[in-house]
């Protein structure tokens, strides 16, 4: 059905008069087009500015965002933290290296504006046996009082030949009752298997922990970490890389998770939460980025050789292609002041779609070569013939882009801005810049024709079998639309980053253990006493594994086990604190105790080889003498793994000694801090049950905490609520420019029937793009969705191309200039986007896959649908 009238006929000849000014007037037209380039370039260069933080990418009044501003507000020191989480070999190494990096850390005050440690301190160390159950208290206190003459001896003489002494005391104790023999046997075990090490010249450790109580110590117990809120400069493309930095120098500067022997080290120091994830993410996109764009760009010209076969029209494409990006960047600049690190791909973007107008115009500009050898007159009839339909292409496409504009999304906001309005850029320069430049560079003249003339059979086939073609395309719609079930949307945004970054390894290692999951929910309350009711609550819910507030600091049964703590300490209290410590011993003076201590232990060993210790014996003695025998490096090796850890751990035992009775009032101010607001307001922290990586559990985790807690925010409700936020923005940008695109093509084809034939193949397209994705099991996610409205925009470019040669009664479409023109097109533009698929970014790989893959469903669809919906050409008017 016409609407009203054809289409305008002043298009046509409009874009001609100023094609024809261009290529007059070419001189003109390019002095003032490096004029205004330079004035771009200098403008760039002096405001360029990329804004990398990712906070800002969503509107800051979505009230998800407001709440998530508001907790930042009250804890201000735990936004845009780095967690270091220092592991080591004993739980002692772990926590003299934290200690001794907290207080370096806390020295760098440029650098850092907080760092504290959440699981250490005085404090902990004081009361951290009150923190435990009471049985595991009646535990630890009985083995320290069994282990009250080791104690004794090593505090009296804290040095490798204090060991030695302690254990020859220790043996020598034991041949008197033989019978308690086979208590020791585990710690013999354990010290000959660390002492074999040290003679071996391997890494070595050992737990005093473990020796004095019996228990082996666990992950959690060899873990520590460091909080760290630093300052950030979000003009760098890795705001936080001078804190992260300065933490590992720190690191190494004090020998802290290095070991020169071996590359498995000790103690081993790794950074992760947001500001490192943000920093690696960075570093991810960066890593190859320049082989990735030279591969582009040599791929770029061996198609642009392919499609226009001339270095001279290839050279004028190059140049009004990069004088179009300089304008679009400085547009950028001036209209938002900074790139964000979304907007900042519209460079890529309008390189693989900016290209594509500037080969519609120069194989159409071939193609009229042929048939005349007038320049000029080629020229314009170009700009006559393929004018309008870039028109409308460019349009199209800016309207797909700039729909993005009232969302949510600012980030994709911007982009659309600016990519939008670059295709308005890049029109213009494809008519009067394009033709300016091919006029003095003077290609030679098309000795043959430009086209596909081996297609002919298939144009015929196409419209001649007209209806086989459309059943077809239904059955291939139809099971589309049967796999589109099967499409999922991954809304976690650690799915898209790399797992050989150390951020995200570490922050992985960390959702093992549900007391140190990242993934968890932080509710507010009016003040402590209804956090802790709050935090009973949000307990008994079956998605919650516990929850956390200041309260739980303070221990529960403190009598009882106060009393066992007392008990102990009137026993251990003088032997920790000896009138007199010896002075520390020289080499031969340790090897002397060393040779000592073997031969108590081989005396027990033949005194008493029926029992098991005997073995254990033996085995020690065997590597203490060795080391008494050996060079005082190797003795050095075994001090240097014994005592550090020794010292810690005996100042640890007179700290837990001191245990005194707990309330919210004696908590210290630096604990308070993290989970009381100045205002008063408490923090519960709620961690969930089950797998934390699972998108599936956090989904039910924050449902079920919400009920209760509807204020509630966090990691999992940020990812949740950005997943919605972003996929909203997508089908309301979506929605807008299918109905601007509707708006577009009505005004400029005037017919309800030509509008549908132009977005016939950009809806076959999209669903069997949605159904290989669903087949292949590539869900949908934050990065990739990009590549919809791009879809959108190329495909109706791409058959308004088509529609408009058919309207203006040209048949034979396959093997015409315009075919050459469209593939040539979408191969290029498939090089530009495709080249991401090479990232090391997942993220961005799977945007590179989706691109390509929508691309070639795109070309596939235009070249073999539309010239069989199309038919024979209409009567031109």
């Amino acid at each position: 059905m016409i609407l009203t009238r054809a289409w305008l006929p002043a298009a046509p000849s409009a874009i001609r008069r100023v094609v024809g000014f261009s290529s007059r007037h070419c001189g003109c037209v390019i002095v003032v087009a490096v004029a205004l380039c330079a004035g771009a370039f200098f403008y760039s260069a002096r405001h360029i500015a990329i804004d990398t933080d990712t906070a800002k990418l969503i509107a800051a009044d979505v009230p998800w965002r407001q709440r998530e501003i508001a907790f930042d507000a009250a804890f201000p020191q735990r936004a845009d933290l780095i967690v270091v989480v220092i592991d080591a070999m004993t739980p002692e190494l772990a926590e003299r290296a934290t200690a001794m990096l907290t207080a370096r850390l806390q020295d760098e005050r440029p650098i850092f504006r907080a760092v504290w440690r959440p699981d250490g301190g005085p404090f902990f160390d004081r009361e951290g046996l009150l923190l435990q159950d009471t049985a595991e208290v009646a535990r630890t206190t009985q083995a320290l009082i069994a282990a009250q003459p080791l104690l004794g001896t090593i505090a009296a003489d804290p040095s490798l030949r204090g060991v030695m002494d302690a254990l020859a005391r220790l043996i020598e104790g034991v041949s008197a009752e033989p019978a308690r023999s086979d208590e020791l046997v585990p710690a013999l075990d354990r010290l000959a298997a660390a002492l074999e090490e040290v003679a071996a010249g391997r890494p070595a450790s050992l737990s005093w922990g473990e020796l004095i109580t019996g228990r082996s110590p666990e992950l959690r117990d060899r873990r520590r970490f460091i909080l760290v809120n630093p300052v950030l400069d979000y003009s760098a493309l890795r705001p936080g890389e001078a804190a992260s930095e300065a933490i590992r120098q720190a690191a190494r500067d004090l020998d802290v998770g290095t070991e020169t022997e071996t590359n498995k080290p000790r103690v081993r120091v790794r950074l992760t939460g947001p500001v490192p994830l943000a920093d690696e993410e960075f570093a991810t996109l960066a890593d190859g980025a320049a082989l990735h764009a030279a591969i582009m760009i040599g791929a770029l010209l061996a198609l642009l050789w392919a499609a226009l076969r001339s270095w001279r029209l290839i050279a004028a494409v190059m140049s009004s292609l990069a004088a179009g990006l300089i304008v679009t960047a400085a547009f950028g600049l001036a209209l938002f002041g900074s790139l964000n690190l979304i907007s900042v791909a519209f460079a890529v973007l309008f390189v693989g779609l900016g290209v594509d107008f500037g080969i519609q115009f120069c194989v159409c500009y071939r193609a009229k070569r042929h048939v005349t050898n007038d320049l000029q007159l080629a020229l314009r009839s170009a700009g006559e013939e393929v004018g309008p339909a870039l028109a409308l292409a460019a349009g199209s496409i800016a309207a797909g882009f700039l729909a993005f504009l009232p969302t949510e999304y600012r980030g994709v906001s911007e982009l659309g801005a600016i990519a939008g309005s670059g295709m308005v850029v890049a029109f213009v320069a494809t008519i009067t810049l394009l033709p300016a430049l091919i006029v003095p560079l003077r290609p030679p003249g098309e000795r043959a024709a430009v086209g596909y003339p081996a297609l002919a059979p298939l144009d015929r086939f196409l419209v001649s079998r007209r209806s086989l073609v459309l059943a077809l395309s239904a059955i291939v719609a139809a099971a589309s639309l049967a796999l589109l079930p099967r499409l999922t949307f991954d809304f976690n945004p650690l799915h898209l980053k790399s797992p050989q970054a150390e951020s995200v390894a570490t922050l992985l290692d960390l959702m093992q253990d549900s007391t140190t999951t990242p993934n968890t929910l932080d509710v507010l309350a009016p003040s402590v006493a209804d956090a802790q009711a709050m935090a009973q609550r949000l307990e008994q819910l079956p998605e919650v594994d516990h929850a956390i507030t200041l309260a739980t600091f303070v221990p529960d049964l403190q009598q009882e086990k106060l009393g066992l703590i007392d008990d102990a300490a009137l026993l251990l209290d003088p032997v920790l604190h000896p009138d007199r410590i010896a002075s520390p011993p020289t080499d031969s003076e340790t090897a002397a105790a060393m040779a000592s201590a073997a031969q108590s232990l081989e005396h027990f060993a033949v005194a008493h080889p029926d029992l098991t210790a005997s073995t254990a014996a033996a085995r020690l003695a065997r590597a203490v003498r060795t080391l008494a025998q050996a060079e005082p490096a190797l003795r050095e090796r075994a001090k240097a793994m014994l005592v550090p850890g020794l010292g810690t751990a005996l100042n640890q035992l007179r700290a837990a000694m001191q245990a005194r009775p707990v309330t919210v009032a004696d908590l210290p101010d630096d604990l308070v801090l993290d989970w009381v607001a100045r205002d008063g307001r408490a923090r519960i922290e709620v961690f969930p049950r089950g797998e934390t990586n699972d998108n599936a559990t956090l989904e039910r985790f924050v449902a079920a905490v919400r009920q209760l807690a509807p204020e509630a925010t966090g990691a999992p409700v940020s990812i949740q609520e950005s997943s919605r936020t972003i996929v909203r923005a997508f089908a309301e940008a979506g929605a807008l420019a299918l109905f601007a695109i509707i708006l577009l093509l009505a005004f400029a084809l005037r017919s309800v029937r030509d509008i549908l034939l132009a977005l016939a193949p950009l809806l076959l397209s999209g669903l069997v793009t949605m159904a290989i994705c669903a087949a292949i099991d590539l869900p949908l996610n934050f990065e990739n969705i990009i590549a919809l409205p791009l879809l959108a925009g190329i495909g109706v470019a791409f058959s308004i191309y088509f529609v408009m040669a058919w309207r203006a009664g040209r048949s034979g479409l396959l093997q015409s200039s315009l075919t050459r023109a469209v593939i040539f097109s979408a191969l290029t533009t498939a090089t530009a986007f495709g080249s991401l698929w090479l990232s090391h970014h997942p993220g961005t790989s799977s945007m590179g896959k989706l691109l390509a893959l929508s691309l070639a469903s795109t070309l596939v669809c235009v070249l073999l649908l539309l010239p069989a919906i199309l038919g024979e050409p209409r009567q031109r008017h």
